[in-house]
């Protein structure tokens, strides 16, 4: 029996007070490499972030217990670390101890699932439940095929055709996927896949035993066609891609890297496999292959920071009562300013963004009752002696606001080079929580998209956010009544009424008014 010192697991980390799951992303190394503490193992995607899971230990990665797609609370297992001499016995008993353990934590709202024992990442089987209408492609020409009106993929006997249930526990989902498809009837075939479960190899051979036809497999080595033939041992890619690209004949040179840091992943070694054979099966058929190709729509699941974006979002439009202010300030000081600065001293590049959370963050100093949070459990306010500047970032994973801690006390030299590096961090997904987590107001800057105007909606627990639109160009009259050409910005504050009356938005967007028409006042 192996020691506990002998097998370690792997769970879904703590990456905030706010955390309660994570989704499993793509494993980075496969069953039976090892790995030094720190490597990168698996990209796990929190409410508001999605990081790489680094090896809290030197070990070697025995099992994968979590699935791809796969949300688990905190501290559950998802993948178990073990030297080479323990039995797979002894890493059965494991885990399935711990899941007991991990489910009796949760409140043992359902029974622990056997742990499959993937051979390697590449043959990842997520358990999404596919719709019958909207099948999950075993293979992209068997899809294309039946829409050319050739046979049906496969022909099933009578014996074994019949409406197969979503929820078969089981098979594969691979081999789900495909009984969905084909409308096989699962439960009349044995299973001999890991314990007990119908495989896509069980499926041909049942269906060959009852007299049934199955075709040939749809991605062999030597059926894809190949565009290059030079090395890609350079081409920075996952393992797990590697190993696929390696089963399927396809050169990484031809894939299209979709992942973290421009590295090619299994999807895109998949996707390419399945363009060159779309190729083949358009030139045999005389067609193009946009003509085989899927519909021209793809139902896309929302990430767990999409959804966490939509709550938030959704709870702050129907809880707060937003009230807006609009006010147009004379941009034309704040771009000489910034010209001048940027000319005139080395190494700053000031953006008028810059500039922006500077002057906001003196106004909530000079109007302390907008720099504040509403805890609306406890029906209190709290009020800040310093501003913490949220500002909106678009990401890959959707909206996240990192935040200048301490703008009122910081130069537009430290608040320009501390944005530039919080943006870098949102755009990459490698924001500690907190970076994000927290703040006292937020400024939606979507001027460099050409938005002349725009409400937004309050990030809560704050109680009022600045949308900042675009400067226009628009003729008035100079101090000697001549005709001059101004930048206008238009500058849209919204509210909430529980916490800031109208006198108090309307002063606040006076003094950020004040301090951006004279520039000045905020190098003093």
């Amino acid at each position: 029996m192996a020691t506990n010192s002998q097998i370690q697991s792997l769970d879904i980390p703590n990456w905030g007070m706010t955390m309660e799951t994570g989704v499993v992303g793509e494993w980075l190394i496969g069953i039976g490499d090892s790995f030094k503490q720190g490597d990168p193992l698996v990209t796990v995607e929190s409410t508001k972030i999605a990081n790489d899971l680094e090896a809290p230990f030197d070990g070697t990665l025995r099992r994968i217990v979590a699935d791809v797609g796969q949300e688990l609370p905190v501290g559950d297992i998802i993948g178990v670390s073990a030297d080479p001499d323990v039995s797979e016995e002894d890493i059965d008993a494991f885990v399935a101890k711990r899941q007991a353990e991990d489910a009796a934590k949760s409140g043992g709202g359902q029974e622990p699932q056997p742990a499959a024992a993937a051979p390697a990442p590449a043959k990842k089987e997520a358990a999404p439940s596919p719709q019958p209408s909207q099948p999950a492609p075993v293979a992209a020409v068997a899809t294309a095929a039946s829409r050319s009106a050739k046979p049906q993929s496969y022909s099933i006997p009578a014996a074994l055709s019949g409406s197969t249930p979503e929820d078969f526990e089981g098979a594969t989902s691979h081999a789900l996927r495909l009984a969905l498809k084909e409308n096989i009837d699962l439960s009349g075939i044995d299973g001999t896949g890991r314990l007990g479960r119908v495989t896509v190899e069980d499926i041909d051979s049942a269906v060959r035993a009852a007299g049934g036809t199955v075709p040939e497999p749809v991605t062999r080595r030597g059926e894809v066609h190949l565009k290059s033939t030079g090395d890609d041992s350079t081409v920075l890619a996952t393992p797990v891609a590697r190993r696929v690209a390696a089963e399927l004949g396809v050169n990484l040179l031809d894939a299209r890297p979709t992942g973290r840091h421009g590295r090619v992943t299994k999807e895109d070694v998949e996707d390419t496999a399945r363009r060159f054979k779309l190729e083949a099966e358009a030139q045999a058929l005389g067609t193009s292959v946009s003509a085989l190709e899927e519909p021209d729509f793809e139902s896309v699941p929302l990430s767990s920071v999409r959804k966490v974006i939509g709550q938030r979002l959704q709870a702050s439009k129907l809880n707060s009562p937003h009230f807006r202010v609009t006010s147009e300030v004379n941009l034309d000081a704040v771009l000489e300013m910034r010209s001048s600065l940027n000319e005139k001293v080395p190494g700053v590049h000031l953006s008028i963004n810059d500039m922006l959370i500077k002057a906001v963050s003196a106004a909530l100093i000079e109007v302390p009752g907008v720099n504040v949070q509403f805890d609306e459990a406890n029906q209190t306010i709290l009020e800040f002696s310093h501003a913490d500047i949220s500002v909106a970032v678009d990401s890959p994973a959707g909206l996240i606001t990192p935040i200048v801690r301490g703008a009122d006390k910081k130069s537009l030299r430290e608040i320009s080079a501390e944005v530039k590096e919080l943006a870098t961090k949102a755009k990459a997904n490698t924001l500690v929580p907190d970076e994000f987590q927290g703040g006292t107001f937020t400024i939606s800057n979507l001027g460099m998209f050409g938005v002349s105007s725009f409400d937004a909606i309050i990030n809560p627990p704050q109680a009022a956010i600045l949308a900042v639109g675009a400067a226009q160009k628009r003729l008035g009259l100079g101090a000697g009544g001549e005709i001059v050409e101004n930048s206008i910005l238009a500058l849209t504050l919204s509210s909430d009424h529980r916490v800031v009356d109208g006198a108090l938005a309307a002063r606040f967007m006076a003094a950020l008014k004040r301090f951006l028409e004279s520039p000045e006042l905020l190098l003093v």
